[in-house]
């Protein structure tokens, strides 16, 4: 049975991205070094203090998920709300709401995963100025991917379709046929097109 797509030969066919190829390898990396580094500072400070210092990063990280949560979940009913009342607000630019919380749970995770580099990483995504840039530097990144996407694949066109899409109507595909460049008689004496039937 054919599908009408040819098979797809091994050695033609798409490599693996850098990121797939040395994410398990980083990984396998940063493990090794969280427990070197968890060896190194038991012994400098002693295994009680560095597990109360690995208790309260994880009962900080869930504080901040928490409130993360709530954060997300609060502006998600106001923008709800706003929309349903019709108020101007509904369409605030990104810079006026508040931003991060993406981030902010992410920070709450990797308090909460044991393993002083994780807490360090944390801990310097609860810092707002970092926080934001690292957020705008996301969007742009991902904009910029959305859009050199948007023209291909089978997603290509249900993207274009998602941007064309207004809030206020309905957006229909068509051509435009201009009687000037019509072919045929003009004027009166041309015949009237039959109507479209779906």
């Amino acid at each position: 049975m054919t599908t009408g797509t040819p098979p797809r030969n091994p050695s033609t066919g798409a490599r693996r991205s850098p990121l797939r190829r040395y994410l398990p390898l980083a990984v396998a990396a940063w493990m090794v070094l969280e427990i070197w580094l968890l060896t190194v500072v038991a012994g400098a400070i002693g295994g009680f203090t560095l597990g109360i210092l690995l208790v309260a990063g994880i009962v900080a990280g869930s504080v901040v998920m928490k409130s993360a949560g709530r954060r997300a979940f609060k502006n998600l009913t106001e923008t709800l709300q706003r929309q349903q009342s019709g108020s101007p607000e509904a369409s605030k630019p990104p810079e006026q709401r508040s931003q991060g919380n993406g981030l902010l749970m992410l920070a709450g995770l990797l308090l909460m995963i044991p393993g002083l580099i994780s807490d360090a990483l944390g801990l310097l995504l609860l810092v707002p100025p970092l926080r934001t840039a690292l957020s705008r530097y996301t969007e742009r990144k991902v904009e910029r991917k959305m859009g050199a996407a948007a023209g291909q694949g089978p997603f290509g066109d249900a993207f274009q379709q998602a941007r064309m899409r207004q809030s206020g109507g309905t957006v229909i595909q068509g051509e435009v046929i201009r009687d000037d460049e019509r072919p045929g008689p003009r004027g009166d004496d041309a015949d009237p097109r039959p109507p479209l039937t779906p």
